[in-house]
Order: structure tokens, then sequence, then C-alpha cells
């Protein structure tokens, strides 16, 4: 027999073996009975990130039902990846899972899970978006302050698929006639900016083909590099919300120096700098503030709409390329429109980030919760994946214990991010009265304290009283 030792030295490297071959908790496969009958692909790269909506005809030319898809993306793209998403023929949303295919360790792959299967001989189509931040390098690097902003997109002619595709057609929408160079391959047209390619047949699966595109593009560069978002929940009936951001111009810098008269003077100076953005918050905002480390920003407008509150962010400065600003934003909003309770359980349902200008692009988020003290039982779940901080404590007025602070942070942010997390926690509606029996036996000490002081004799001698003969 086979000593217990050698035994468990078998089944230790048998695992490593299992776990090296599997390489993840999701592998797959490329179906050979899925084939793409055809494409229909925007790009749109007409503001600072790169938009590709994707209509796809999937057929199932095998002999069984098919449950699921791949979808692929290119090595050389995958690291500017910042959102991916999909739709059926119905606009329900589908279920995407990343996954590993083996053979193809460059690219990255999602299983798509349908909601109904293809049956043999029978064909589906989806619709996938993918956002893509930092896809466009200024080209040249450095403009004086009167020239235009020129950028480069670089990215593949074809779609990028595990499977072959019978017919594809690619339409690049710039908002601009102003074209330096851009890709020809036949055949292709140009018309009122914007660039179509197809249709191409008989591509076979992952084909990759340089697609360049050089153009006039002066929309705003700009890019949070860090955003500290704070949420305060009272059980009083407000939510506070502040917010630290740090934004920087990110597009050609500026060469040369920069003339405030000639800016002022000729409103065409300084196309590519941003003279001021809309942030929209909640519809109940309230109390609203901007300031920066120099004190309130009074150039600011706010226009309350129906849906929302618009803010015209002016900052102190026009941005040019290179050039940063860091400013606070904070509101108030009413709690009854995000947190919900039965008895002592409570769910707060807000959104991760918000709308911080048109087409933003954020590298780095934290969010921060701040709950009522007392709160137990803590459970968070999130609309896409982050990376979850450790718990701390927050202490303010009248706290003992600390008031729990739930931190969570995700890279790579852009407006299809604005989602709502839920945060599920547990209250005991009789904490409620902690600070105001705090209050009220503060004051009744003080009191007790002015009544004791008063009524005692702190003179050092006792007066005279006149002696009777």
């Amino acid at each position: 027999m086979m000593p217990a030792m050698a035994k468990l030295q078998f089944c230790v490297l048998f695992l490593v073996y299992v776990a090296s071959q599997c390489g993840g908790a999701n592998v797959d496969v490329v179906s050979s009975a899925i084939t793409v009958k055809n494409v229909d692909r925007t790009i749109d790269i007409s503001s600072q990130l790169v938009k590709i909506n994707s209509k796809i005809t999937f057929e199932n030319t095998g002999k069984s039902p098919v449950k699921s898809f791949l979808l692929a993306v290119e090595s050389s793209s995958k690291s500017k990846l910042a959102f991916i998403g999909g739709k059926d023929s119905n606009n329900k949303d589908l279920r995407l899972v990343e996954t590993t295919v083996k053979g193809y360790d460059n690219a990255k792959f999602w299983r798509v899970d349908l909601k109904e299967s293809i049956n043999a001989g029978s064909t589906a189509s989806a619709v996938v978006e993918t956002v893509y931040s930092k896809a466009l390098q200024p080209y040249p690097t450095a403009i004086t302050q009167q020239e235009e902003q020129l950028v480069k997109y670089i990215g593949n002619l074809y779609f990028y698929s595990p499977y072959p595709v019978t017919s594809q057609k690619t339409n690049v929408i710039l908002n601009t006639k102003t074209v330096e160079n851009f890709t020809k391959v036949k055949p292709f047209s140009q018309l009122d900016g914007t660039i179509a390619y197809g249709p191409y047949t008989n591509t076979a699966a992952f084909t990759e083909k340089e697609l360049l595109v050089h153009y006039k593009n002066n929309s705003p560069f700009l890019t949070v590099t860090r955003l500290e978002r704070l949420i305060e929940v009272s059980h009083w009936g407000n939510i506070a919300v502040e917010e630290t951001i740090e934004i920087e111009h990110t597009g050609a810098k500026l060469k040369g120096p920069f003339s405030r008269y000639d800016y002022q003077q000729d409103h065409h100076s300084g196309p590519a700098s941003v003279r001021s953005y809309k942030t929209l918050l909640p519809a109940s905002a309230s109390d609203v503030y901007y300031r920066d480390t120099n004190g309130n920003i009074s150039t600011s407008n706010m226009k309350v709409k129906k849906d929302s509150v618009e803010l015209d962010l002016r900052p102190r400065y026009p941005l040019f390329g290179g050039w940063r600003s860091h400013y606070t934003l904070g509101y108030n909003v009413p709690s009854y429109e995000y947190l919900y309770y039965s008895g002592n359980e409570y769910l707060l349902k807000m959104r991760a980030v918000d709308h911080v200008f048109d087409d933003m692009q954020i590298d780095e988020l934290v969010t921060k919760v701040i709950l009522p003290e007392g709160t137990t039982n803590i459970k968070v779940n999130f609309p896409f994946s982050v990376t979850k901080l450790p718990d701390s404590l927050h202490y303010t007025y009248l706290d003992t214990k600390g008031r729990p602070v739930i931190t969570f942070s995700k890279n790579n942010i852009v407006e299809n991010h604005i989602q709502d997390f839920q945060l599920r926690y547990t209250f005991p509606r009789i904490l409620m009265l902690q600070e105001p029996l705090l209050v009220v036996g503060f004051l009744f000490a003080l009191f007790l304290c002015v009544i004791i002081y008063m009524r005692l004799d702190f003179s050092i001698h006792k007066s005279e009283h006149p002696h009777k003969d």
C-alpha cells in the first residue's frame, strides 16, 4: 500500500496540476456551432471617450441548442476598457461573466448568458456596448493657445470575434470634417463627419487590422484623477453628500505662454481649453456649496429642473492641457427618497457616483458611507466589481462608540457606472433617543452643578457678630 505521506503528496500535486490547467474559476471553449452572421458596428470618437456599439446576429449551425456565446477584447485594448454590457433583442440586460479561453491568454473574454437558447438552425441578436477611456492620444502632444487640438485613434478595423463573421460594417463618428488622415480599406466612404467601412465578408475569427484616424477633436479632455465621495446617513431625515474632486486637463499640453487678455477678448482663443462644465445633482438636492482651497466659488450657476439640479461649474481659471484644479462640492438630500426600513431593518439605495460632467472619466473613485452609531449586520451589494476597503469609525458630536464607515473604491469609472448600490443594516430605533437623552442629561447635570454651586459658601472667614454685654 502507498504510505499516508506519499498519498498526501500525490493529492497535492494532482490539485496543483488541475488548477494550472483550469487557470481560474471560469474556463470556456469557443463553440464551433456558432457563426456570426452579421455585425453592424458604430465607433463614436467625437468626445474624449471611445464608445463602440455592436449589433450582432448569431446563427447556430450545430445540432443542439446554444445557451451562451463569448465576447472578446483585443490585448491592445483591454487595459483601456472601462465598461462592457449587453442587451438582447427585447432590450433586456444580459448577464456577462468574465472568463478565460485556453490558448488565448492575451485577450480578455466574457461569457454572455442568453435569456432563451438558440435552437439548431436558428438565429438570435444582441447589442454589445463597450466604452474605452484614454484611447485617444493628442497628436501633436503640445499646442499653443490659439491652435486646434488633433488626436489619434488606433483600433481594430474588424469586429474582434471568437467566431467567423460572414458580413460586417463599421461607421466611425467624428462630428468634424477636419480629418488629417485615416485608414483606407475598400469599400469605404467619408461624408459629414462620418467614415463608413464595409461591408466586409467572410472574416476569420480573431482577425485584427489597424484602424487609424487622425482628426480634430476640441471636446473637453477632462479627467478626474481622484474623487472621494462621502455619504453621511442620518435617521433624522437627512443625507449629506460631499465630494472632493481632483481634476486635470489630459489633452494636448499648452505650449508657450498664456495670455489672459487674448483669452477674454477672443472667444475662439483656446479652443481646446475648458472654461466651464455642467454637473448634475439629484432633483431634491438642497444647500449646495462649491468651494476650493481659497473659499467659496461664486461664479457657478445653479438651475433646478424637473429631474435634476444642474450646476454650471466655472473654475477660478480656465483649464488647458496639463493644468489641474481641486474643489469640494456638497449638498443635502431627504433620506426618505433613498432610505427604506421595516422595523429595525434598513436599506440604503444610492448612487456610487454622480454625473460630474458629460463623457466623464474618473481614474480613482473612493466612496465612504457613514452610518448611524449603533448600526450592526451591515451587508453591501454592488452593481459592478469594486475593491472593498477596511471598515473604520467616525466620531462626531455626542458619539460614544463611533459611527461605522463602509469604504470601497474602483478605478476607471465612466457614465455607465452611475448605478445604485444597496446597503442593508440593522439599527434599533430605540437608539434614536440616545442623543436627545445625552443632551437632556448634560443639561440636567449642568443645572445641578449650578444649584449646588449657588448653595455652597466658599468664603475664607466667617462674618463677625457683635458681643452682648
